[in-house]
């Protein structure tokens, strides 16, 4: 008996490797002390919402997760562009951006804003 998912081969690939990425980002926010949640979106909770939730340094972040080709929803994106608006760093992310992610942190965690807002354009460019 065969059991048919309506998941392709390709889409399970890309689900195990965004989760290999997500877990990688909260070891990383761990190791610096970072406050953090994964959001879990069902279907009582909003969605759109961001991966991770994090708050670094008084900071708060939003970290939406993707796989190398992932690619973000237009509610994902909105939700992201609106944190940014509001005064908080958004970002989404894919294991390309990896040493970037990690430099935003450490920019967080030393307070420097400006270059921090600018990490933020350069990575979200990707999917903007």
């Amino acid at each position: 008996m065969t059991i048919r998912t309506s998941y392709s081969k390709r889409r399970v690939i890309e689900i195990a490797q965004e989760k290999n990425f997500e877990n990688k980002i909260k070891l990383y926010l761990k190791s610096h002390g970072c406050y953090f949640v994964k959001y879990f979106a069902n279907r009582m909770t909003k969605v759109g919402v961001p991966d991770i939730l994090a708050c670094i340094n008084g900071s708060f972040v939003g970290i939406e997760v993707k796989s190398s080709t992932g690619k973000p929803s237009e509610l994902q994106i909105h939700n992201v562009r609106a944190i940014n608006e509001c005064g908080g760093y958004a970002v989404i992310v894919s294991p390309e951006q990896w040493e970037y992610l990690k430099i935003l942190i450490g920019t967080l965690e030393n307070l420097d804003f400006k270059d921090a807002r600018q990490l933020v354009d350069s990575i979200n460019a990707k999917f903007f």
